[in-house]
């Protein structure tokens, strides 16, 4: 399928911003392999045996895009966030049932370990979620750009571009948030 400019992206997002359902419908072909692309990269990270595969996580994203309220989104990219976004609400509120059925306690991981190697058990993600919620009442950007960059997969650049905000300030805000991210996991794996 041939590179859509990514103005022709944005029509469509302004479009369906001023609630023009059709507009989605068309966007959504046009972005779906990069849509696939980021549910792959989300479920490499999950353990061997889930469930789910990347054209489910990508049909879950979008029915909870349909059903959301209108967001302003700017871009290609600041579309692709969201998209990343509601993925990982996907696989953390499926992480979340199967650990409701389970009941078995949970590991723990710390950030470090977590960006390292592929994470294998559900309570790695919900113990990430839980602390990466904490982050997100301290400080907000922080939390999107961990958001962007671990669970989206996005450059500096890109994170950058999507927050409208500079990619030096990307990456001295990532620095931060990950070591805080790993002493709050430290924390919760002592307890």
């Amino acid at each position: 399928m041939p590179k859509i400019p990514p103005h022709d992206v944005t029509q469509l997002l302004v479009r369906w911003k001023k609630g023009d359902e059709q507009a989605l419908h068309e966007l959504v072909p046009i972005v779906y392999d990069e849509l696939r692309r980021l549910a792959h990269y989300h479920l490499q990270s999950e353990r061997t045996d889930h469930t789910l595969q990347s054209t489910a996580l990508v049909h879950e994203a979008y029915v909870r895009l349909i059903g959301s309220r209108r967001v302003d989104l700017q871009n290609r990219s600041h579309f692709m966030a969201l998209a990343s976004r509601l993925m990982r609400q996907v696989l953390v509120d499926y992480a979340r049932t199967r650990n409701a059925a389970k009941r078995d306690g949970g590991c723990r991981v710390s950030l470090d370990q977590a960006l390292d190697i592929p994470m294998e058990r559900d309570q790695d993600l919900l113990a990430l979620d839980r602390a990466l919620d904490e982050l997100a009442r301290i400080d907000e950007r922080q939390a999107r750009i961990v958001e962007l960059k671990f669970f989206g997969g996005l450059s500096s650049s890109s994170t950058a571009s999507a927050l409208s905000i500079s990619r030096a300030t990307v990456d001295r805000e990532w620095a931060v948030a990950r070591l805080w991210l790993h002493r709050e996991m430290r924390k919760s794996a002592q307890v």
